[in-house]
């Protein structure tokens, strides 16, 4: 442990901290397909800067989903995720744009609303039925893209939208673990340009990618046993949890 305090530069109960705290977010990954950085970034973020945060975040969805690749690739609706990436990479520099004209917590309080209504309604039976037509997952992905690029919250408008979709949750869950894949590598890289990806940010992502890759295990044994109800209504509470979390960093 003392070791691993030195290499990582954190004190050992901080370090004990991030490893519960990642292990807890890749669970909820392996389960349910996203979550984990939304996780990440709003535990770690109370005792390290989001500047570092960040990075490692993004770095432990590309371990999670390469973990996930596996049991997933199957079930990946591609037809989906194809428009859904080309509305993000889109969206991803509008998103960026906006931040000139509004800060990231007040377009995280305005994602946050939409996608806690969404999940409310959903969870109470009201019908939010999508067409599934390019145009609709395009403008979606571009919605994400939007998200993403402006307040780092690109996966909620995915998995409700997936969601509306009614598609299977194996579907589901194998389309977000590739879309983060995707989308992650592409926001990684940007960071690792910028010089926000060091020598002890790798350090941390190695450390770390033990309880995450045990919770992603956990989490896909979870879900073997789920029905399919059951884990509509754990994506739908994590959702509503994720969404309640962006408003309370934002006002906060």
């Amino acid at each position: 442990m003392e070791q691993l305090s030195i290499w990582t530069e954190l004190p050992p109960l901080v370090l004990g901290y991030c490893a519960g705290c990642v292990f807890f977010a890749g669970v909820c990954r392996g389960f349910a397909g996203f979550g984990l950085s939304a996780l990440v970034v709003t535990s770690l973020a109370l005792v390290l800067p989001p500047a570092q945060v960040v990075p490692i975040a993004l770095l432990l969805e590309a371990v999670s989903s390469l973990l996930m690749l596996r049991h997933t690739w199957s079930d990946v609706r591609w037809g989906v995720l194809g428009w859904l990436l080309l509305g993000a990479v889109v969206g991803t520099p509008l998103g960026i744009a906006i931040l000139h004209f509004a800060s990231p917590d007040s377009v995280r309080v305005v994602i946050s609303l939409l996608v806690l209504v969404a999940a409310v309604l959903l969870w109470r039976g009201v019908g939010l039925r999508v067409d599934g037509g390019k145009v609709t997952k395009l403008s979606v992905g571009t919605f994400s893209g939007v998200a993403n690029g402006a307040a780092s919250l690109g996966g909620l408008p995915i998995a409700v939208f997936l969601l509306a979709a009614s598609l299977p949750g194996a579907a589901v869950r194998a389309t977000l673990s590739i879309y983060f894949l995707l989308l992650n590598s592409y926001g990684t890289g940007a960071l690792a340009v910028s010089g926000l990806v060091t020598g002890t940010t790798l350090a941390r992502v190695a450390t770390f990618a033990l309880p995450v890759g045990l919770g992603v295990l956990f989490g896909h044994l979870f879900f073997n046993r789920a029905s399919p109800e059951a884990f509509r209504r754990v994506v739908l509470i994590l959702l509503a949890l994720l969404a309640l979390a962006g408003l309370a960093r934002s006002v906060l």
